[in-house]
């Protein structure tokens, strides 16, 4: 890891940061070495795993990818890992074929492959976007995720394809439940942005994602602020806040501990 950074460089991925050292809402900062966040693992080499499993500790993988981007992609070179557990969570609500590099077009005008819409859902998507339907349509793999981040056997890392908007969501809520400031959340998430053009590149040299990414201008995939915050302000507006929305689902005071346990000091 840079020193001067919270970006990870590997050979064989381009969007892994750790989610250490953003601001919090009582002063303090959020803890290194404990959560990450990446794009598609696929290519990681002999050395990248070394530097993963070895020297940083990674014990959970959590991976959002969906499961025909899973068949067609393959499960990955962690899973061949003793040491690493896989978490396979999918969210069930990509806008793209097989995957959601579609989805920060937030209008929520496209019709989802695998789940029919009717006119009333779309025009709720219209209201909320699709960052919120991950929610609505898969809670049950958003709490598991962040249950899988908060074990403490080892670092855990969260990814899908592009690493931008199922791990940005994710991302979101954990540094809310952290305690991180808004605009440190906000700042996390569109700090994928300095990393999209290899990000693309990655993603082009795979028939899975290649049609989805070529359908519209490369600037039209970058994540913009008002993306992660039209998110939070649902969430907000409808239950009160993030943490009300997860206990509304069976989020406990106790995992919430837990979890700020590996953000925080």
């Amino acid at each position: 890891m840079n020193d001067f950074t919270r970006w990870i460089d590997l050979e064989g991925a381009v969007n892994v940061r750790d989610l250490g050292g953003l601001a919090t809402v009582d002063g303090g900062t959020t803890r290194f070495g404990r959560i990450y966040r990446a794009d598609n693992l696929q290519g990681l080499t002999e050395r990248d795993i070394q530097l993963l499993v070895a020297d940083l500790k990674l014990r959970n993988v959590v991976d959002l990818r969906s499961g025909p981007e899973v068949r067609l992609e393959g499960p990955g070179p962690l899973t061949g890992v003793p040491e690493v557990n896989i978490h396979h969570l999918t969210l069930f609500a990509e806008g793209g074929r097989y995957t959601d590099v579609e989805a920060d077009t937030i209008e929520g005008d496209r019709v989802l492959p695998w789940t029919a819409r009717d006119e009333e859902d779309l025009a709720e998507l219209r209201v909320t976007g699709y960052y919120y339907a991950y929610l609505r349509d898969r809670p049950d793999s958003v709490l598991a995720a962040l249950r899988a981040m908060a074990r403490d056997d080892g670092a855990a890392l969260v990814h899908c394809a592009a690493g931008k908007d199922r791990t940005g969501v994710v991302s979101a809520l954990a540094l809310e439940v952290a305690g991180a400031t808004r605009e440190a959340i906000v700042a996390d998430y569109v700090a994928t942005g300095d990393r999209l053009e290899g990000i693309l590149a990655r993603l082009r040299s795979s028939a899975t994602y290649r049609d989805d990414l070529d359908n519209r201008p490369a600037d039209d995939h970058r994540p913009r602020p008002e993306y992660i915050e039209q998110f939070l302000h649902v969430l907000d507006n409808r239950f009160g806040g993030p943490l009300e929305w997860l206990a509304s689902h069976g989020w406990s005071e106790n995992d919430s501990g837990l979890l700020r346990a590996r953000l925080r000091d």
